[in-house]
């Protein structure tokens, strides 16, 4: 699994393999049952593997969610019916208390029958970090429900000395970035107060003049596509995230030599994260390291 987006905590300790296995087993996912909207939980990371895939010196887990989709339209078409026969078979008008009362049973005769809809959240614990497939609002659940599995778990957020936009405006300014780190062809520049208009730049000279002059005019980068190492290119956000990440050749193709599904999984969940943490390791650096 290739992540795609990636938010990061630290770990000042990490749970042993035995010790996080057991946990997740006591929050295993099961599908949602009769009236429930939804069920999440622990589940495989790979069809072969057991909840959570040892490789290496990392630790894979998922998070599985499944949900009711029960669509409105559905939901008002079935309720005209039963008012319109109300209202012809009794000789009288349905209230609006009574419109609702009839709304709710409706919603529990069709939840059990309702279609689900299956997503997950993939994550590595590794070298001190714990690296979430997700970003925002999907990342906090994923912390919370293994906060919850294992009675509590210490993780903070990836909070630099220096700020991220002010970083990335230098580089900008400068039309070159610091250390292994080189500039792509993406940036989203913001202006001053919460009105201010955005200005996205996609697949172009981001180092051009009339790029620059946009920072010169006051704006900063929120978000700023990078290439680390020539191995890995992703936009950086102002709140240290990452997404659109891309791995370039030099590791699929060392990821690719696996004979087996397994083998491969291995590789690419070791090479993923050593890239991962060894390329924030860096960042921090630059940042003026992490806050405690």
């Amino acid at each position: 699994m290739w992540f795609k987006q990636c938010q990061a905590y630290r770990l000042p300790e990490t749970p042993g393999v035995a010790v996080l296995a057991e946990a997740l087993a006591d929050m295993q996912f099961a599908p949602p049952q009769g009236l429930d909207w939804f069920c999440d939980g622990f589940d495989n990371p790979q069809p072969f593997t057991p909840l959570v895939f040892r490789a290496g010196g990392t630790l894979g887990i998922c998070l599985r969610r499944e949900e009711k989709v029960l669509p409105g339209a559905v939901v008002n078409d079935e309720l005209a019916r039963r008012v319109a026969s109300i209202e012809v078979e009794e000789d009288r008008p349905v209230g609006r208390k009574e419109k609702q009362d009839l709304k709710e049973q409706i919603i529990d005769e069709l939840l059990p029958r309702a279609f689900t809809r299956t997503s997950r959240t993939d994550a590595v614990l590794v070298g001190g970090y714990l690296l979430i497939n997700q970003t925002g609002n999907k990342a906090e659940t994923l912390l919370s429900r293994l906060r919850e599995a294992l009675g509590g778990l210490h993780a903070w957020t990836t909070t630099a000395h220096r700020s991220p936009s002010d970083l990335m405006t230098e580089w900008l300014h400068n039309g070159e970035a610091d250390g292994l780190f080189e500039l792509d062809d993406y940036v989203a520049l913001v202006g001053a107060g919460d009105m201010a208009p955005e200005v996205r730049i996609k697949h172009e000279d981001v180092t051009a003049e009339e790029v620059v002059q946009h920072v010169k005019c006051g704006k900063r980068v929120a978000e700023l596509g990078l290439v680390w190492r020539e191995s890995i290119a992703f936009v950086l956000t102002d709140k240290l995230t990452m997404k659109n990440i891309r791995y370039l050749d030099v590791l699929t193709e060392e990821a690719q030599g696996g004979d087996t599904a397994a083998e491969q999984a291995y590789a690419s969940q070791v090479i993923m994260a050593n890239t991962l943490t060894t390329m924030l390791d860096e960042l921090a650096g630059l940042l003026g390291g992490w806050q405690d």
